[in-house]
């Protein structure tokens, strides 16, 4: 414990005071939310000043332990009672959009030619929820943080913009509140972005985008199996332990089944739900400071590039089941 101290205090205090700025700095921010300043603040900090190595220790476990141990935490948010507020019809369209999407984002992701595991990360940022679900699959990908960094960036400044457009487009079209909840819930990435643009428009529209989105959040676990699956190493003789979950996911997985069968107190929920907002954004901004602002200018155009792309097709899958089903 002491060696492990010494190693690590001096660059998890360092990740520890930014990220009280960053709370500090966050309630006057309307734009971004504590993740997205946090990681800001990470990459101003890690490209204006070099971190030594008596500092890269302590924010590189800061990095990877805050993120596994925040998603453990936000999976008490997770409900699949929410699945049941929807009809059988809505909810076997979000099945099929997103697993259809995330096959999709395996296939694309190379074809564009995605730097690193950026294009995976988008992919399920933008099938499920936005940051969370990339801070959840990426202690799964081996490789450089600046992935991450980059798929939360990508995917917070298209569900900005898509959150301002969407209320604009659907208002050209004749469709029930009902379906343009569909459309909204459906598609745009963050529950933030889901509820600005919903009741933007109407009490009822947000209400219907808000369900359908949280159906979205709760198929979090069975996507990221899923995501292991089509990830797994395919060497002949090795798949059992291709398919081993790491041990954070598979508490996961519990948690949500747990949470869905039993009642907790609000004031628990939201407990843990503050505690892992907490800690994510510990990891964003130890990931801001690792990350090169030059390497991901370098390669952001082709990630947000990758990122309008799996939108349009994942939005344009959603119109098509919508037709066909409704």
């Amino acid at each position: 414990m002491i060696q492990f101290l010494r190693r690590n205090a001096p660059g998890m205090l360092l990740v520890l005071v930014l990220g009280t700025i960053t709370w500090f700095l966050a309630p006057y921010i309307s734009f971004a939310n504590s993740v997205i300043i946090g990681l800001l603040l990470g990459l101003i900090v890690g490209n204006v000043y070099k971190i030594g190595s008596s500092l890269e220790t302590g924010v590189q476990t800061s990095s990877g332990k805050g993120l596994e141990l925040s998603i453990l935490f936000l999976s008490f948010s997770i409900n699949y009672r929410n699945i049941g507020a929807l009809g059988i019809e809505s909810f076997l369209i979000i099945v099929v959009m997103v697993f259809t999407t995330l096959i999709l984002t395996r296939y694309l992701a190379k074809k564009m030619n995605c730097p690193g595991n950026s294009g995976l990360l988008i992919g399920f940022g933008t099938a499920i929820c936005g940051s969370s679900a990339i801070a959840a699959l990426s202690p799964q990908l081996k490789g450089s943080k600046d992935d991450t960094g980059m798929a939360i960036a990508v995917v917070n400044l298209l569900g900005s913009g898509m959150m301002l457009l969407f209320p604009l487009i659907l208002s050209l079209f004749s469709l029930s509140p009902a379906q343009q909840g569909i459309i909204l819930g459906g598609s745009l990435h963050a529950v933030g972005n889901v509820a600005g643009a919903g009741y933007a428009m109407g009490p009822e529209i947000g209400e219907a985008a808000i369900t359908i989105k949280l159906a979205r959040i709760a198929l979090l676990s069975p996507a990221l199996i899923f995501m292991h699956f089509l990830m797994r190493d395919k060497t002949p003789g090795t798949p059992a332990v291709a398919f081993r979950l790491p041990w954070y996911l598979i508490a996961f997985i519990l948690i949500t089944i747990i949470n869905s069968l039993f009642d907790f107190p609000k004031s628990f929920i939201d407990g843990m739900k503050t505690t892992g907002e907490v800690l994510l954004t510990l990891a964003m901004v130890a990931i801001g400071l690792k990350v090169r602002i030059l390497s991901l200018l370098k390669s952001g155009k082709r990630g947000i590039a990758f990122g309008v792309v799996i939108f349009v097709v994942m939005t344009g899958i959603l119109v098509g089941l919508m037709g066909v089903v409704l």
